[in-house]
């Protein structure tokens, strides 16, 4: 288990963060400047808290009122970087033992032709990270980083400097890779909510320096605690409601003159709150299905490669709705015709006032 509570004042900015995770894939997700890579490197030991404590595995790897602070190199962890960090005046071989130069010459050879062979790299040993592929650098750094045999993996936005083409297949490949060698916690950041999704088990939302959530991947999309959370799962519909109702099985709510029904999730006390659907869980068609179906008015379109974006107006709110491309077509058609918006009961998510900012 990975245990992380502690404090860093970094110029006007303050990380103060606290969470827990027991094993797999945590995904840190937050925007630019809430503290994710700085994050990573408290827990490397890369940078020292103010205060607080870190230990993973029970082990205790820095705690200020007891003044431990365990250096990085004894800390057991495996740091990869952005941009893979691999030494350019050395091998592929070398590269992967330098993290293990400290043992005997045949020692190294030994673990270094094992790690090459599972990484697929036994033909590249003699490589220098400018003879190979994005892929291939990938697979050399996580080999080098597996090698010293951690206890948890820290991943910087590994993907980030990838082109768009090639990021799927080597995320597909990493995934694989750390699931056939690593049994230990991995965490990995990113702002990419679809790369977090894919990748992660859990997914840690971090905001200005604050742990706001932390969850399985779909209740952190599909029942954000907080506003910032609904925002960057990718939410475009959110408005201010207000809780009119409610029995053990639903809540009513309003805005306006848009009264809806909202499976009853959790126990919410404030009358204010705020409701949100992902565009994707709306549907419009020519026919009123149920008592959360209105008249909408389609106001304007998006078209994408593979789905299209609907903007319709609907009881004085603007509301983003994605269709395939068959559909879009044949709404478009007969664009003049009334159409129904649907808002599905379970799938509409309430955040409680409290944390409206946040």
């Amino acid at each position: 288990m990975l245990d992380v509570s502690c404090k860093k004042q970094v110029d006007d900015f303050l990380l103060d963060i606290s969470f827990k995770f027991n094993n797999g894939i945590l995904g840190i997700l937050g925007p630019s400047g809430s503290g994710k890579s700085l994050t990573l490197q408290c827990i490397a030991g890369l940078i020292t808290p103010d205060s607080g404590h870190i230990s993973l595995n029970s082990r205790t790897l820095f705690n200020s009122h007891e003044k431990i602070n365990i250096p990085t190199r004894l800390r057991k962890i495996g740091y990869m970087f952005q941009n893979y960090a691999l030494f350019p005046h050395l091998n592929v071989a070398e590269n992967i033992a330098f993290g293990i130069r400290h043992l005997k010459k045949n020692q190294r050879q030994v673990l270094v032709n094992n790690m090459l062979n599972k990484m697929k790299l036994s033909n590249y040993a003699n490589y220098y990270p400018s003879q190979l592929s994005g892929g291939q650098q990938q697979r050399v750094a996580l080999a080098r980083t597996l090698i010293t045999e951690p206890e948890i993996l820290l991943l910087d936005e590994p993907f980030s400097a990838l082109d768009s083409h090639i990021k799927h297949l080597l995320e597909q490949e990493l995934l694989e890779i750390i699931k056939n060698n690593f049994s230990g916690i991995v965490l990995f950041v990113t702002h990419n909510i679809e790369e977090a999704y894919r990748l992660a088990d859990q997914i840690l939302i971090l905001s200005d320096g604050k742990t706001i959530q932390l969850a399985d991947k779909k209740e952190v999309i599909y029942h954000p605690t907080s506003l910032v959370t609904a925002r960057l799962t990718g939410c475009k519909n959110i408005l201010d409601v207000n809780l009119i109702d409610s029995d053990s099985e639903k809540y009513v709510i309003s805005s306006g003159s848009l009264k809806l029904e909202v499976k009853n999730y959790n126990n919410f006390s404030s009358p204010r709150l705020i409701a949100g659907i992902h565009p994707h869980n709306l549907s419009i068609s020519s026919e009123k299905t149920t008592n959360n179906s209105y008249t909408c008015e389609i106001i304007d379109s998006m078209e994408g490669a593979f789905t299209d974006t609907l903007i319709v107006k609907c009881e004085g709110h603007i509301f983003h709705v994605n269709v395939m491309k068959n559909q879009y077509d044949k709404i478009m058609k007969k664009k003049g015709q009334t159409y129904y918006l649907h808002f599905p009961m379970d799938k509409i998510f309430l955040i409680s006032e409290s944390n409206f900012r946040t």
